[in-house]
């Protein structure tokens, strides 16, 4: 039995159910999307307590210097975010070329031509901001007039059919086949072959593949498989973040210059080094960042968790 086949299946129908209904809503003018997104996470806030409780508890190892209403402020308005990029994921498998052309704008366009120029493999060296999604979608606009396939490396969905939603969803308007995450090979193949891969790798690092590394200020369990990755396809090494804009009218991608020197002298350097870049980006706009995933859990055994108490609500 094929897979489009096995996903007809009854037990699959609510969630075809909830891809049509998100489909349709993506056929709304933008802003009123944006103003349901702010509603919907405004529910997600309200009804997800231990989703809260986390980001609340990440919200404030990072932002020690803010007040507790301000950080408060902070949590809010990433709720909204989050509700925000349901839409977006929307927007980015169904809308148009020429409605997200209208939606961004790109800062720093000249380190995608350098890195071009160089000949070799791209890696989109991104975070998991709340647009991320889009950024994909908006760089791969941008790489293809430069010659350039784009492809991103993806951790695959539980549910069965928002997986194959999103592969097909992506392979249509990027145009290469996205990668599952524990496909090193296709990786590297993809590389070696000159095209860009969008590489996201600031969460869910494993005891194993992961170390104890600075974010924040804070010890963080974090992939350092990218030195490796570098150092096998000589790839150029592009960071690559998408934000909001500020005034509300679009999203801007933030492609910044080409690491030099990379990777250096160790992984927990390099570590440290791409760790500080997202914190920089983070900064921009606090509230964008996914704070939602347990960052600051540690590699080493017995090792203090922030995240084991409960608290108290207030």
């Amino acid at each position: 039995m094929s897979e489009t086949s096995s996903l007809k299946a009854p037990r699959h129908w609510p969630s075809w159910l909830a891809v049509g209904l998100v489909r349709l809503l993506a056929l709304l003018p933008w802003r009123m999307q944006m103003k349901l997104g702010d509603g919907l996470g405004t529910l997600a806030r309200l009804a997800l307590r231990e989703r809260r409780r986390v980001a609340r508890i990440n919200i404030g190892i990072c932002f020690p210097e803010c007040s507790a209403t301000e950080q408060q402020q902070i949590l809010r308005e990433h709720f909204r975010s989050v509700g925000r990029a349901v839409f977006e994921t929307a927007l980015c498998w169904w809308g148009s070329d020429a409605t997200i052309q209208r939606l961004a704008s790109i800062e720093g366009s000249e380190h995608l031509q350098q890195a071009v120029a160089r000949g070799k493999g791209i890696i989109l060296l991104s975070a998991h901001f709340t647009p991320l999604e889009l950024g994909v979608r908006m760089g791969q606009l941008h790489l293809r007039r430069l010659g350039i396939e784009t492809t991103a490396m993806y951790k695959p969905p539980h549910d069965p059919v928002i997986d194959h939603v999103m592969r097909t969803r992506r392979e249509t308007h990027i145009g290469g086949r996205s990668i599952p995450h524990r496909d090193i090979k296709g990786f590297l193949r993809a590389l070696k072959r000159g095209h860009a891969v969008w590489y996201a790798g600031d969460q869910r690092a494993s005891v194993e593949h992961g170390e104890n590394v600075e974010f924040f200020g804070r010890p963080a369990l974090t992939h350092v498989a990218i030195s490796r990755l570098a150092q096998m396809t000589d790839a150029t090494i592009v960071p690559f973040f998408t934000l909001r804009r500020a005034d509300g009218a679009g999203y801007r991608l933030i492609v910044q210059q080409p690491l030099e020197d990379f990777p250096g002298a160790s992984r927990i350097d390099d570590a440290r080094r791409i760790n500080a870049l997202i914190e920089a980006v983070i900064r921009r706009a606090p509230a964008q960042y996914f704070w939602l995933h347990k960052r600051f859990r540690l590699k080493r055994a017995n090792a203090p968790d922030p995240y084991a108490a409960p608290e108290r609500e207030a």
